[in-house]
């Protein structure tokens, strides 16, 4: 009788032997010659706390890839490190009066343990934290050599500044219009800020996504779409009218009555459905008029209110304000049109001012008809009636036939955009241009616990970069946190702000402001290539062999900002001399963005959220266990703190081990969709455990090694049949694996082993069968379930680690299918299946389809009128 698999003895003693043996860490170029080379990488963890199960499944799966590659005899470096700067750390000093570094280390500390307790492949010689001054020592140079370069400068930019916490917030830190930790309304500022100048890779970064074949399509798609490159034409507005004060600029200077308003657009083709102009609330003519106008200084006002994320912007109301200036249609001398301020035009887009024909956008048509303000349809649908077609509350925004619109009548929107720019390039009032969205990446944060931005401040020199043998510039550790004094503990430090200028030797003062954390993951997957190395950021050689990053493992929210910057990172480092490969700029060859795991939320009769272990089931109802009142049973989310919604990670691995963990994330669903966690699920997944252990154990002798000689009654019969299903097992596991389809491999591994427990009796041939299958099961799973496999593959007489054995290979005779499955449908509908040998002659095809007992019920009364048999695909039937 077998006994019972004990996960708490078995996976520890198998973590302590990988690490002994050493069998997680990559080789170098020389030691790996004749290897091909594999980099598997997870996007790196924020060392916030502890990790709860539903963190397991990004890990898990980069994992699977990770061990999946060492067994095809592939060199593979799987590293981990920490995205250790944060605003985060910054709030829990305010609030627990300690220091981030602490807090930080800590959590560190307790993450790599559980994330060991998980049995990952990680090469842990190569962990790094970003907030170390070994890091971020090189994160300074790098700064300093793309300030050379022209990549880094200094430009007045919109922030959104939360004036409690005094410091710039990112677009993702403001909720509702309100700081994320204060609470506070948000007010959009102009400060001096840092900038690195990601469009000047942006033709490149836009034409090398069609060429990342293995991202998917909609990571694509977000990125094409950030980008944003769109052709159209800048037309010049000549003013008409305008308040006087404005025409009191000297002259030789910019003059808002002299200058035409210039507007850019990608539609001019309905440039005779022009209503009104509309400006941004920080337009210079816009800025002109509030300073003499208060209800146009009340409205910039208010616009400040707002955030400066075009989501912010896109979900406020849309409201705006007459700045009392009038210009002349580009196309038509009589023709004057308004010109107002408008919350919803950014000046970060074109040229901060459009001209709005509202039939045909619907934020113009919303403001139109606030404000009362005529307009017509100039676009008319495929099939409308130009003599009755009206636009009232919907925009029409495809594609049709012009209108309303003299020489342009009857074109094509796509020809009458290319013949109303001709005609404004002819009356010299505008040109062809092409805009791009992307815009520069401000980079400033008035925050501490971040990467001081390598730079010195002189009255007399202006600002200058620090000298590269200063580096680190690091952070000072003697800062106090007050809530009574937020901000930046760098401005008010009393010391380390203090400096020379290195030009004058003059008095100075450090950069207080510290650099954005996405610099940090913007060039870490670099680092891990090199990881100790103290005299540059990376060895070349070593980068090169390295890079790209083969399989990047991650969350679809990081599809658009974390990827851009990494790729704009790794060709400024080509550029400017740190990196010699990838000659193509790009870091990540393949990218799978994977699915949640989601659980149910639980809240109290008192409305506090409640974790899963403090409720049960009794009597048919989820009662709360201090209370034993009812539990309100809320939606299946993704698993977050905040609603406690977790499976704490060290208590599952006590209870149920981590290889069950493993198999569960990956067995219900498809990796890139989420996985509802159920203790029914978990309970399957440790029945498979014991299961296999128990067959495993119970076999009692070494297995057949690969290539040794099968008796002959092994290749007849229900012995021949599991060896069938075991080789197609292995073909059916690598292309799983190669293609991420885990749950596929899973249900693979439960029929191997329902198979395997078929097969009965101790004659040579199913005893030689099973002992096959076994130690080929104990491969597959490996990659998932690590430490159950190597106790099977010790038990069943295994050479070394199952983990660096060579992936088995599929007999080609015995994974020969000599069947097909052939759907059988009646008018078109599929009514049954049948197993048919390969090559069956039609006939025999035929009458097996006809007499099938799930077929017949639908040919009763009818008749068959023919049968179509695609050979080795389908059987059609036609009946009336």
């Amino acid at each position: 009788m077998s006994s019972r698999y004990n996960h708490r003895e078995v996976e520890p003693k198998w973590r302590e032997r990988w690490a002994a043996a050493g069998i997680d860490r990559a080789l170098s170029p020389e030691d790996a010659k004749g290897k091909k080379k594999a980099y598997v990488l997870e996007m790196f963890p924020y060392p916030s706390g502890r990790i709860h199960v539903g963190h397991s499944r990004n890990y898990t799966m980069g994992d699977v890839i990770a061990r999946f590659r060492r067994s095809n005899g592939y060199n593979v470096l799987h590293p981990m490190g920490w995205d250790a700067f944060g605003l985060p750390a910054e709030n829990a000093a305010m609030e627990r009066g300690i220091h981030p570094k602490g807090w930080t280390y800590d959590n560190i500390a307790a993450m790599r343990e559980q994330l060991k307790l998980l049995g990952l492949a990680i090469d842990w010689s190569r962990e790094i934290a970003t907030c170390d001054a070994a890091y971020y020592k090189h994160q300074q140079a790098m700064f300093l050599a793309f300030w050379k370069k022209g990549l880094v400068y200094r430009k007045k930019q919109k922030v959104n500044w939360d004036p409690v916490d005094n410091t710039v917030l990112a677009n993702e830190q403001v909720v509702d219009g309100k700081g994320w930790r204060s609470g506070a309304p948000v007010e959009t500022r102009e400060l001096e800020q840092w900038m690195f100048k990601v469009t000047a890779y942006a033709d490149d970064l836009l034409a090398a996504l069609e060429k990342l074949e293995k991202w998917p399509d909609k990571v694509r798609l977000m990125q094409t779409n950030w980008i944003g490159k769109s052709q159209g034409a800048k037309i010049w507005w000549d003013i008409v009218d305008a308040p006087s004060f404005l025409a009191q600029t000297p002259a030789g200077e910019p003059c808002h009555t002299r200058d035409p308003i210039e507007v850019y657009t990608t539609r001019p083709d309905t440039l005779f459905g022009a209503s009104f102009l509309a400006l941004a609330p920080d337009h210079p003519l816009t800025k002109a008029i509030a300073e003499h106008n208060p209800e146009v200084a009340k409205f910039v006002e208010q616009c400040a209110q707002l955030g400066t994320s075009e989501a912010d912007i896109e979900k406020a109301p849309k409201f705006g304000v007459d700045l009392g200036v009038r210009v002349r249609h580009p196309f038509d001398p009589d023709w004057i049109l308004p010109v107002w301020g408008a919350n919803f035009v950014l000046s970060t887009y074109g040229t901060g001012a459009i001209f709005a024909s509202p039939a045909g956008d619907q934020r113009d048509l919303d403001f139109a008809n606030k404000y009362k303000l005529p307009f017509k349809p100039v676009v008319l649908p495929p099939g409308a009636d130009a003599a009755t077609y009206k636009i009232d509350k919907d925009a029409f925004t495809e594609d049709g036939t012009i209108y309303n619109s003299k020489f342009l009548d009857g074109l094509s929107t796509r020809d009458a955009i290319k013949a109303a720019i001709a005609e404004l390039v002819k009356r010299e009032a505008g040109e062809a241009t092409t805009q791009w969205r992307l815009r520069d990446w401000g980079v400033s944060r008035q925050r501490y616990w971040g990467c001081p931005i390598p730079a010195i401040h002189c009255a007399t020199c202006g600002v200058v970069p620090a000298p590269e043998e200063s580096l680190p510039i690091a952070l000072p550790e003697d800062v106090t946190f007050d809530k009574d004094k937020p901000g930046n503990p760098l401005d008010r430090h009393p010391t380390w702000k203090h400096t020379t200028c290195p030009q004058c030797k003059g008095a100075a003062t450090r950069e207080t402001d510290t650099l954005d954390t996405f610099v940090d993951s913007s060039w870490y997957f670099a680092r891990f290539t090199d990881a100790k190395n103290a005299d540059a950021p990376f060895d070349k050689t070593l980068a090169g062999y390295w890079l790209p990053v083969d399989q990047y493992v991650g969350g679809v929210e990081h599809a658009v900002l974390h990827l851009l910057y990494a790729r704009f990172f790794t060709r400024g480092m080509r550029d400017c001399g740190f990196l010699e490969g990838p000659a193509d700029g790009e870091p990540f060859r393949s990218l799978f963005t994977q699915g949640m795991v989601v659980h149910e939320t639980y809240k109290s009769q008192a409305g506090a959220w409640l974790l899963p272990e403090e409720t049960d089931i009794k009597e048919g109802k989820r009662v709360d266990l201090k209370t034993g009142s009812a539990v309100e049973v809320g939606a299946i989310e993704k698993m977050s703190k905040s609603k406690k919604n977790v499976v704490d990670l060290d208590a599952f691995v006590t209870d149920f081990g981590a290889d069950v963990a493993r198999w569960f994330v990956l067995s219900d669903s498809p990796p890139e969709r989420d996985v509802e966690w159920t203790a029914s699920g978990v309970r399957g997944s440790w029945g498979y455990v014991q299961r296999v252990w128990s067959l495993t154990e119970a076999h009692g002798r070494p297995a057949p090694k690969p290539g040794d000689a099968a008796p002959a009654s092994a290749n007849a019969g229900e012995a021949l049949a599991l060896r069938q299903l075991a080789h197609r097992a292995i073909q059916s596991v690598t292309d799983d694996i190669e293609n991420f389809r885990f749950n596929v491999a899973v249900a693979r591994g439960y029929e191997l082993v329902n198979a395997i427990a078929k097969l009965k009796g101790d004659d040579e041939g199913a005893v030689f069968a099973r002992g096959e299958a076994l130690r080929i099961l104990a491969q597959l799973i490996s990659p998932f379930m690590p430490h159950l496999a190597e106790e099977c593959w010790e038990t069943l007489g295994g050479e070394g680690f199952v983990a660096t054995a060579p992936w088995p290979v599929a007999d080609p005779a015995l994974a020969a299918r000599n069947t097909v499955t052939l759907p059988i449908q009646v008018n078109g509908k599929k009514r049954a299946e049948i197993e048919a040998p390969k090559g069956a002659a039609e006939a025999d095809i035929r009458e097996l389809a006809l007499q099938h007992s799930a077929v017949k019920p639908f040919l009763e009364g009818v008749t068959v009128r023919k049968v179509i048999v695609v050979p080795d695909r389908i059987v059609n039937i036609v009946a009336s």
